[in-house]
C-alpha cells in the first residue's frame, strides 16, 4: 500500500509538472507588440532577455513564430499570438483546420518545455480595415467560432481568450465621442462579435494612433495629439477632451454602448509614436507622446466616458524597428521602435516597472564592426544606378526628409546607402565594391544621430536559439529530477 501511494504521488507531480513551471499570472500592465519584419532579425532568446531586463510582462505576436515561442517558454511573459488576415480563410471554412491551428501554434507550446503563457489570440489583424474593401470581412466571426471551439476541445478555452484587433476606422463619429456609432457595415458583425467578447470575458481590441490623424490631417491640433492638455480642445455637451486618445477611446465606448454593450472593456492592440519619416516624428515627439501615454494609462484616471477605469490592456507599438516593412503609408512606417533593430534605446523612457529608463540588449550577434562607403578618390556624378540599387534592396528612408540622416550631405547619402546594402548582404565584400566606388573602411563613419548601422550575423544568431532550445529541456529535467526527489523524501519521512 505504502509503495502504492508513493508511486501515485510522484505521477501526480510528474503530471503537475507543466502546471508548476507555468509563470505566474502577471500583474495588468503595459506591454509591446514584437514584430519581426526585418533583415536584422535578433536572436529571439535575445528579445526576450531586452524584455525581461525591463520588466515588460505582456507581448503581442502577429503570427506565431515557432522560434520566438520557444524562446518564450519559462520567461514569465504573457503572450499573445496572431492568426493572419490570410488564413482566416481556411478557419472559418474548417474546424479541422483550426483544430490543427490550435494544437500546432498554442497547444505545443503551453504543455512542452515550461510552458508558454498564452493568454490571447488575435483572430486577424485589423480584418474591417476600410482599404481591405470587405475582403476579410465575412471569415472573422466562423473563424474565431472555429478557434473558440478548438480551445474547448483542448481544454483551454477557460484560460486563452479570443479577441479581434480593429483599427479605429471601424466606428466614427460626426462632431463628438458621445455620438460615436460603429460603420453601417459593421454594426451587424460588431454586435455578434461584442456578444461573444461578453460571453467569453474577453476584452474588445482596438488600435488608436493620434500620430496618423496628425499626420493625415493638416488641420489637426498638434497638442491635441498629446498629454500635456490642448488649446483646442473638444467639448461634448458638459465633457471636455483634452487629447485625441481619450476622445478616440470614448467613441469606441459610445459605440459599443448603442450596440448593448457599453460596459465590455477595451484593450488597446496598438498604441505610439514613431521617431522619424515624418515632419512630426522625432525623438523627442516619441518620447513625449509615449511617456505621456504610459503615465496616463497607469494613473488609472480613465477617460470621462469610463472614469476610474483604464484600459486593461495596452501594447505599445512597437518593440523594435522593422526595416523591411511597407513604406506605402509613409516613410515612419520602418521606425515605431522604443529601441533600434538591435535593441539600443533610442531615447529615455519609464514604462512603469523594474526601471526609469530603458535597459539595452545584451549579448547582439553583430557581424564584424566594419562598414562599407563611398570611396573619397573616386568620382561620384554616375552614382545614381548604384544608390536606385542599394535602396530598392535596403532601407534608407532615414535619408529623406524627417530621417535622422537627412543633413549628412551627398557624400555621406552615398556612403550610408552603399553600407545598407552592404549589412542587408551580411559584409559580402563584393556588395561594396560599385564598380569602384565603394570601399571598406574599419571606422565607424557615423555621423551625430545619423547611426551607420552593422548587420546581425545570422550564423551566431541562430548559434544562440539552438543553445537556448537544447538548454531548456535539460533544465526541466532538472527540476522534475528535484521536485520527485522532495515527493519521496517527504513522504517517505511520513512513514
Amino acid at each position: 500500500m505504502a509503495a502504492a501511494a508513493i508511486i501515485m504521488v510522484l505521477v501526480a507531480a510528474a503530471f503537475l509538472m507543466p502546471a508548476l513551471l507555468l509563470p505566474r499570472a502577471a500583474e495588468a500592465a503595459v506591454g509591446v507588440n514584437w514584430g519581426t519584419v526585418s533583415a536584422h532579425r535578433m536572436p529571439p532568446p535575445v528579445v526576450v532577455d531586452l524584455l525581461r531586463a525591463n520588466g515588460i510582462a505582456k507581448v503581442k505576436l502577429f503570427d506565431a513564430d515557432p522560434a520566438v515561442l520557444r524562446a518564450l517558454a519559462g520567461s514569465g511573459v504573457q503572450v499573445m499570438v496572431g492568426i493572419r488576415n490570410e488564413a482566416l480563410t481556411g478557419i472559418a471554412a474548417s474546424p479541422a483546420a483550426a483544430d490543427a491551428w490550435v494544437a500546432q501554434n498554442v497547444s505545443r507550446y503551453i504543455a512542452a518545455r515550461g510552458g508558454v503563457d498564452i493568454r490571447y489570440i488575435a483572430v486577424g489583424n485589423e480584418p474591417f480595415l476600410t482599404s481591405y474593401e470587405g475582403q476579410f470581412q465575412s471569415y472573422v466571426l466562423p473563424a474565431v467560432t472555429n478557434i473558440h471551439q478548438s480551445l474547448v476541445k483542448a481544454n483551454l478555452a477557460s484560460y486563452i481568450k479570443l479577441v479581434v484587433p480593429c483599427n479605429a476606422d471601424a466606428y466614427q463619429s460626426a462632431s463628438a465621442p458621445s455620438q460615436g456609432v460603429f460603420r453601417p457595415d459593421l454594426t451587424q458583425i460588431m454586435t455578434q462579435l461584442a456578444a461573444f467578447l461578453s460571453t467569453t470575458g474577453a476584452p474588445f481590441m482596438v488600435n488608436i494612433y493620434p500620430f496618423l490623424s496628425l499626420y493625415q490631417n493638416s488641420d489637426f491640433p498638434q497638442d491635441y495629439a498629446f498629454f500635456d492638455g490642448s488649446s483646442h480642445p473638444v467639448v461634448d455637451g458638459p465633457t471636455v477632451y483634452y487629447n485625441a486618445f481619450d476622445g478616440n477611446f470614448d467613441t469606441l465606448v459610445s459605440a459599443l454602448s448603442k450596440i448593448g454593450y457599453g460596459q465590455l472593456p477595451i484593450a488597446i492592440g496598438e498604441v505610439g509614436w514613431p521617431t522619424e519619416g515624418a515632419p512630426s516624428a522625432n525623438l523627442a515627439t516619441a518620447r513625449a507622446f509615449n511617456q505621456g501615454l504610459i503615465s496616463h494609462v497607469l494613473s488609472n484616471k480613465g477617460t470621462p466616458l469610463r472614469p476610474g477605469v483604464p484600459p486593461v490592456d495596452v501594447y505599445l507599438f512597437s518593440l523594435l524597428d522593422e526595416e523591411q516593412k511597407s513604406i506605402l503609408p509613409g516613410n515612419f512606417e520602418r521606425h515605431w521602435g522604443i529601441f533600434s533593430f538591435d535593441g539600443q534605446a533610442k531615447y529615455p523612457l519609464n514604462l512603469g516597472l523594474v526601471s526609469p529608463v530603458l535597459k539595452n540588449a545584451r549579448d547582439v550577434p553583430y557581424l564584424p564592426p566594419r562598414w562599407c562607403v563611398a570611396d573619397p578618390g573616386q568620382d561620384l556624378n554616375n552614382v545614381g544606378n548604384h544608390l536606385k540599387l542599394a535602396c530598392t534592396m535596403a532601407d534608407c528612408t532615414t535619408l529623406y526628409y524627417g530621417g535622422l540622416c537627412n543633413a549628412i550631405g551627398d557624400k555621406g547619402n552615398i556612403s550610408y546607402a552603399f553600407n545598407s546594402y552592404y549589412q542587408l548582404q551580411k559584409q559580402d565584400a563584393k556588395s561594396c565594391d560599385f564598380d569602384g566606388l565603394g570601399m571598406i573602411t574599419y571606422l565607424d563613419p557615423s555621423i551625430g544621430e545619423c547611426r551607420f548601422l552593422v548587420g546581425i550575423d545570422d550564423r551566431r544568431a541562430l548559434a544562440i536559439s539552438s543553445y537556448s532550445d537544447s538548454s531548456t529541456p535539460a533544465s526541466c529535467g532538472f527540476w522534475m529530477m528535484t521536485i520527485c526527489v522532495f515527493v519521496w523524501f517527504t513522504i517517505v519521512g511520513s512513514f
